[in-house]
């Protein structure tokens, strides 16, 4: 009789995993509410359903960090890793994690907060029903009856969920669901902005026919891995790739092949150079609450999972990824840069300022791993998290800030958001609050001194330079200086430029197209309008002005005091590997 293999019990680490449960739990739940609560009362049990959901995971991510074990075998100058690898190898659960999941819940907490501002004309920015088209039938009854998509909420619960397991994925597999889990509830999100239909639908359009095109690239990354370890963990990839498992040093050429395809896919969630070409139509098109969040927690969450990557499951053939990662980080500086320059909308212009970004965050990786880096260095972790964390913020309260500004209906009522950069001349005399909170949020962005945007950058230059990448850190520095000029030109906008005349006509001369002087061919004169729209800016509700004077505030403190985020990030040690 043949010996039947015993069932082997999945472990699973509750305690350590209640962050990520707690989310999940809550986001079924907020279904089963779209499902039984009556439309009317389905708002306020969603805003303060997905609010409680999210304390409580906050709760539960500091009660489990600060109780984490030593990881064994692992000290990192100093900064021993702490934590465990669960989930039967899938997890890693160590300091890096936490650290950033209580970031992404912080953030997931500010965007409920946006999304459940109702100031525009008593209600929120999304869509009463986002699946009819614009003029349908029966769009108009939605809009009189004053309908609200609460479905947004679980959305957006499922999407925290995707980028809590992406931050912790510790296998290629978990890996690519949770970037699945994160973006599909985003693709949907996209399209359900309440005004500017027609290009919502087309920014979420173009995110998915893109996004299932990097996801090929992921899944090609992932197979050829598999090639090279015949597992998915990053543990056995990382044995694979040194040459120390059985089948000795791995093929060069299929090794560069898995490393250049899993740098493609996540290049897309990050929003790197040249892999961005979603991320200014989207940005201008997606309603700005969820751009707000969603232009901080998917790159959080993205580039940690591609840190990790790099650091963990191919750390002993770093010299074979940085020259592709230096490659990334120089393209995407350049190209965010100078076509940031060039945009005269307020969200594109952030848009490219974000590639940018993610440009000098490809920076960061190419600095030593904390266990090489000098006493005096920072090393990889602590610089890119630092980066992360003010990065994120700043973006938070920028498009909070977006979200405020308005065009003027016939009747005066606020209508579109108002994001074209003419429209936001002499801003700063009819609301001087919130156009001093958007140029001191944007000045961040910039790099400038006493502002954690200045933190952030100081320390990705100087984990690179540490290793010697001069050149990159020089271009860096530069597009740095260049980038400075379009942020100071929306505050020249907002502070000393007159707002444009609400319609000025010109005339256009005659055009003679029969070419023999008749005038019976000629085109007739047409007026042509050169309008400045009317701008009102919203009364800042408790809500938006809450997310933005804490965005503003946390840029401030982390850029005159910086030093108890780097003891915090230093705290939270080093990636289990």
């Amino acid at each position: 009789m043949n010996d039947v293999a015993e069932f082997a019990k999945p472990s699973l680490e509750y305690g350590h995993l209640s962050p990520l449960l707690i989310v999940l739990a809550g986001a079924f739940l907020a279904v089963l509410v779209e499902a039984f609560v009556p439309r009317p009362r389905r708002f306020l049990v969603q805003t303060l359903l997905t609010a409680v959901v999210l304390v409580a995971a906050i709760v539960a991510t500091l009660a489990v960090s600060l109780d984490l074990p030593e990881a064994s075998g692992v000290d990192v100058s100093g900064l021993s890793a702490s934590g465990v690898v669960g989930a039967m190898g899938s997890l890693a659960l160590d300091g890096p994690t936490f650290y950033l999941w209580g970031l992404l819940l912080v953030l997931a907490l500010l965007g409920t907060a946006l999304f459940a501002d109702r100031s525009v004309g008593g209600l929120s920015s999304f869509a009463g029903q986002a699946a009819v088209a614009p003029q349908d039938e029966h769009d108009q009854p939605a809009a009189r009856a004053r309908w609200e998509q609460t479905e947004v909420y679980p959305l957006l619960l499922f999407a925290v969920a995707g980028g809590l397991l992406l931050v912790a994925a510790h296998d290629l597999l978990v890996l690519f669901i949770a970037v699945e889990i994160l973006s599909l509830p985003l693709y949907l999100l996209c399209a359900t902005a309440r005004r500017h239909r027609l290009l919502s639908q087309e920014a979420a359009l173009k995110y998915f026919l893109l996004g299932a095109f990097a996801s090929a690239f992921l899944l090609m990354g992932i197979a050829f891995t598999y090639g090279i370890a015949g597992s998915t963990t990053y543990d056995a990839v990382a044995v694979a790739v040194a040459g120390e498992g059985e089948a000795g040093a791995p093929d060069r050429v299929l090794l560069l092949a898995a490393i250049g395809l899993l740098l493609v896919g996540l290049g897309f969630k990050v929003g790197v150079a040249p892999f961005h070409a979603w991320t200014p139509d989207v940005y201008q098109g997606a309603p700005s609450p969820l751009v707000a969040w969603m232009a901080a927690a998917t790159k959080v969450a993205a580039f940690a999972a591609l840190t990790r990557l790099l650091l963990s499951a191919f750390g002993s053939v770093r010299d074979d990824w940085t020259p592709a990662v230096a490659a990334l980080a120089l393209v995407s500086m350049v190209v965010g840069t100078l076509f940031a320059l060039t945009q005269d909308d307020v969200k594109r212009l952030l848009a490219y300022s974000s590639v940018a970004h993610a440009g000098f965050l490809m920076v960061g990786l190419l600095g030593k791993p904390s266990n090489e880096a000098d006493s005096t260095g920072l090393g990889v972790t602590t610089a890119v998290l630092i980066y992360l964390t003010a990065y994120a913020l700043t973006t938070v309260g920028a498009f909070a800030v977006v979200s405020t500004v308005r065009e003027s209906g016939a009747d005066g009522a606020a209508g579109a958001e108002a994001t074209s950069l003419q429209s936001w001349r002499g801003l700063g005399r009819r609301a001087p609050w919130t156009a001093a909170a958007f140029g001191f949020l944007v000045l961040a962005l910039a790099g400038i001194p006493l502002t954690s945007g200045f933190v952030g950058k100081w320390a990705v230059f100087e984990t690179a330079a540490s290793d010697g990448h001069w050149v990159v850190v020089v271009v860096a520095v530069l597009t740095s200086g260049v980038a400075a000029a379009f942020y100071v030109r929306v505050i020249g906008q907002m502070f000393f430029a007159e707002p444009l005349p609400v319609a000025v006509v010109r005339e256009t001369a005659g055009t003679d197209i029969g070419g023999g002087g008749d005038t019976s061919v000629s085109v007739a004169t047409r007026p042509v309008v050169t309008q400045g729209t009317e701008v009102t800016v919203l009364p800042m509700t408790w809500l938006t002005g809450s997310v933005i004077v804490v965005a503003a505030a946390a840029t401030l403190v982390l850029g005159v005091l910086p030093d108890p985020l780097v003891d915090l990030v230093g705290r939270a040690g080093e990636w289990i590997r």
